[in-house]
C-alpha cells in the first residue's frame, strides 16, 4: 500500500509542506523538523541511534518500491550476483 491510497482508504487531508523522491534529501527533511517525516529507518538511523530524531509511529501497511538495473558484464561482481538471487528466491 502507498501512502496516498494509505490516506483515502483512512479519509484523510495531510498538509504536505514537501514531496521527494531522494532518500538523501528525505533525510534532510526530516532533520529540519518542520513537522513529521514519513521516511524508512535506515534512511536515519544514525538520527535515531544518537535520539537527534524520533519515531513516532510505524505503519507496516506502506510498503516502498526500489529497484535495481544491471547491465550484463565480462567480469561478474560476485555480492551483486548473491544479492539478485537472494531478492529472486524472496519472490
Amino acid at each position: 500500500m502507498t501512502f496516498d491510497s494509505l490516506v483515502d482508504k483512512l479519509n484523510v487531508e495531510p498538509n504536505i509542506l514537501v514531496e521527494v523522491d531522494d532518500m538523501a534529501m528525505l533525510r534532510l527533511v526530516a532533520l529540519d523538523k518542520m513537522g513529521l517525516t514519513l521516511a524508512p529507518p535506515i534512511v536515519v538511523l544514525d538520527e535515531l541511534e544518537k535520539k537527534t530524531l524520533v519515531e513516532v509511529k510505524q505503519i507496516p501497511e506502506i510498503r516502498e518500491n526500489f529497484y535495481a538495473i544491471t547491465a550484463k558484464r565480462k567480469f561478474q561482481n560476485t555480492l551483486i550476483l548473491e544479492c539478485i538471487e537472494n531478492l529472486k528466491a524472496k519472490i
